[in-house]
């Protein structure tokens, strides 16, 4: 999936921008809108390091810690701020490109750092009191001076789910989306709701279906939306043909195993590789199966 980049090692971890300096090596996550600034072609892209931003003139003062690529700190500065000039070869990549770049750790740690410039961009002012955010010194958070409002980073939780029937799997096809692919249904969770109930929920809103043997597969952090996705495989229950709601989605079809597309070999997304995992009969089994 897009975070499995090894033998490269991301570390999020917010202690580490604590006394840390930017170095020559170290890295720029430099976004002006909704642009990451790049260097190189497209079939192989880096970010620009801090001293190539520094011989373009930049003020390392201005660049905030994000995150660590193995060695290598990453650093974030919004360019609408502090309007630098451009090291040389590079280039403005949109956000919604990024995940069409190489190498695979590039792109991933590029849309990392989209999540956190849309949250850094849409909170410049306490949304309690309208004073001046300033930054935490212990965690990575906005604190307000006057009235002591903490804001975090935004994670949305959302479920993917595979809805099996015997050797069947129920994919769909969004309504008045741009992404055309099969997918699985997906939903958010809504607040005093657990991911259990969002999955039926979903579901039953989506398909007008019920289902039963909830799975867990597994998670993924999914920058693109601010979302943390979890994997559920569920068996329906009762009837079987679906009802769309059409607001969502544009048509849902059952798949044999054997008839499964295959529209993303990388399997990028957690959707495609549960698709996948479930073509080669790898899914996690309900008791009721494995009785």
């Amino acid at each position: 999936m897009l975070q499995d980049i090894s033998p490269h090692h991301f570390d999020i971890a917010f202690e580490k921008g604590d006394g840390h300096s930017p170095q020559a090596k170290d890295l720029v996550a430099a976004w002006q809108g909704d642009e990451l600034l790049l260097c190189g072609e497209k079939g192989q892209s880096a970010l620009p390091t801090v001293e190539q931003c520094m011989q373009a003139g930049w003020d390392s003062g201005k660049l905030r810690y994000l995150f660590s690529l193995d060695e290598q700190a990453v650093y974030y500065l919004d360019l609408a701020d502090t309007p630098f000039p451009f090291p040389k070869s590079c280039r403005l990549e949109k956000a919604s490109s990024l995940r069409e770049i190489s190498p695979q750790h590039l792109s991933f740690i590029a849309l990392v750092s989209a999540h956190l410039h849309r949250w850094y961009n849409a909170h410049h002012f306490c949304g309690h009191c309208g004073e001046a955010f300033t930054l935490s010194q212990k965690e990575r958070a906005l604190i307000c001076p006057n009235c002591g409002l903490v804001e975090y980073p935004r994670i949305n939780p959302a479920v993917i789910i595979a809805v099996t029937d015997g050797d069947r799997l129920l994919l769909s096809r969004y309504a008045n989306r741009p992404y055309r692919r099969w997918a699985l249904l997906a939903g958010y969770c809504e607040a005093g709701e657990s991911l259990e109930e969002t999955v039926r929920r979903e579901v039953q809103e989506e398909v007008g279906l019920s289902v039963c043997n909830l799975r867990y597969y597994k998670s993924q952090p999914w920058p693109h939306t601010d979302s943390l996705l979890m994997g559920f495989y569920c068996d329906v229950e009762g009837k079987t043909e679906p009802r769309i709601d059409e607001n969502e989605l544009a048509e849902a079809q059952w798949f044999l195993r054997e008839e499964l597309p295959i529209e993303d070999p990388k399997q990028l997304s957690l959707t495609q590789e549960m698709i996948a995992t479930f073509r080669e009969g790898r899914e996690p089994k309900s008791k009721q199966a494995e009785a």
